[in-house]
């Protein structure tokens, strides 16, 4: 049932992406007086299809779902009967092609900004960024950050969440080489503190390390082994386990917190385990299987968690509609250029081509994004939407950005650009354009493999 939510969501998220994207194309279009003759999300053979309006403009869904496009009169396409030639689009002006182009990736944009206003609007939660724990001999040791310190702002940027945390440490990693952690003591005093990053890379983002080698760990309130809460048809309710039960044991194991029973679940998948739990007063033995879940063993389970815990340890963000657009636009814009510098950094080899994704990783984001709820959909929508603004600006044939890249030297050149000079370009594009999906296929099973 989780893989199918993760192929649902992940076809609707492509779906809603595609569809912004291309309606940017046809909205520009139809309203500079170019005829459009075919919308379609996906590739390949029609599944569903509907002609409409004065034109009939053949709104399709096709098979393979990896993109779309907008097809319109165009003489380079087929014949055009010479009463709609002024409605050919290239026969336009320059500057109304550029326009039709240009406003796809746009609208991606703008609907980052959408998302990301209604996220803040609904609210969005995340655990403070307190410390847990400083390592010795760090940069956060020897900048002088404590375990209870919270961590109020990044470079002056307020950090309500780890998230925020995190996004801006990436950012400092990427223009500098230096981050002012500007912190709150439990006695609400406030003090800042410069962290070196001179021996950091955004790469120690993708190995899942930076705070472990910046010597901070988040804090995690330490839970009683009390269950919370238990999926249907979970190897947790097939075993017997039922809510309020305390665990006591794990293979003969004295277990007193959440954390510690979660650990040792997790080093068995698929294997019998043993478990002593207490239910109202009694003792009583359990044998259990975990389910192998990536690797790691699980049983379906949540933690009771105290009624004061949220109030200490979670915050929301929440906003009225103007400062949510507000706050909204900045994210979209901040965002936007660090897509930007990362893949700077990638042509110059300063970041791994390691951290390009392909559709099986964006596919486990999508559906781990919506099982954890509306706020991290809303966002992973909006990131991937600006994401797809950004990378189909660039100019590389075939993109929109490499149809930009065209008319430019058409501008410059007077006329445009010979056949040859078209089909040369053309190759070039295919050519990065496979090497790249090859890449992010190519890392996306090895992210399975590993």
């Amino acid at each position: 049932m989780e893989l199918i939510q993760t192929v649902l969501v992940f076809l609707v998220t492509l779906g809603i992406l595609v569809a912004v994207h291309e309606w940017g194309h046809y909205w520009a279009a139809k309203r500079l007086g170019i005829k459009v003759i075919r919308f379609s999300i996906g590739f390949g053979p029609m599944l569903l299809k509907r002609y409409w309006g004065k034109d009939q403009t053949e709104f399709a869904i096709a098979a393979i779902p990896l993109g779309g496009y907008v097809k319109m009169l165009d003489e380079q396409e087929g014949e055009v009967a010479p009463e709609e030639l002024h409605r050919a689009f290239n026969r336009q002006p320059l500057w109304v092609r550029s326009l039709v182009v240009v406003a796809g990736p746009l609208v991606n944009f703008l609907f980052a900004i959408l998302v990301f206003t209604l996220m803040f609007m609904f609210g969005v939660q995340g655990t403070r960024p307190i410390i847990g724990e400083v390592l010795p001999n760090t940069p956060a040791a020897q900048a002088g950050l404590k375990a209870g310190y919270e961590i109020i702002a990044v470079n002056e940027q307020n950090t309500l969440r780890w998230e925020s945390v995190i996004q801006e440490t990436l950012q400092s990693l990427v223009d500098a080489n230096e981050i002012l952690y500007k912190v709150r003591d439990e006695q609400a005093r406030e003090w800042a503190f410069n962290l070196d990053l001179s021996n950091f890379s955004p790469d120690d983002f993708s190995q899942q390390g930076l705070f472990e080698k910046l010597g901070v760990t988040p804090y995690r309130p330490q839970f009683p082994a009390i269950i919370g809460q238990i999926q249907n048809n979970s190897p947790a309710q097939q075993g017997g386990l039922q809510v309020g039960d305390k665990i006591l044991t794990f293979n003969g194991q004295t277990i007193s917190t959440w954390q510690a029973w979660a650990e040792q679940i997790a080093k068995y998948p698929k294997q019998l385990v043993s478990v002593e739990i207490e239910r109202q007063g009694n003792r009583l033995q359990l044998s259990l299987t975990p389910q192998n879940e990536q690797g790691r063993g699980k049983l379906g389970v949540g933690v009771q968690v105290p009624k004061d815990w949220q109030s200490h340890y979670l915050s929301l963000e929440r906003y009225d509609m103007f400062a949510a657009f507000g706050h909204a636009t900045a994210k979209t814009w901040d965002l936007s250029l660090l897509t930007l510098k990362m893949l700077g950094k990638m042509l110059i080899l300063e970041v791994s081509p390691k951290n390009i994704s392909g559709p099986i990783t964006i596919a486990e984001y999508a559906g781990h994004s919506f099982a954890l709820g509306w706020d991290r959909f809303l966002f992973f929508l909006g990131l991937v939407s600006l994401s797809l603004g950004v990378l189909n600006l660039l100019p590389i044939p075939l993109l929109d950005g490499g149809h930009l890249l065209l008319y430019a030297l058409e501008g410059i050149k007077g006329t445009p650009l010979s056949e040859n000079s078209l089909v040369f370009m053309q190759r070039i594009g295919i050519s990065i354009v496979l090497l790249l999906m090859s890449l992010a296929l190519f890392n996306d099973v090895n992210r399975l493999l590993n």
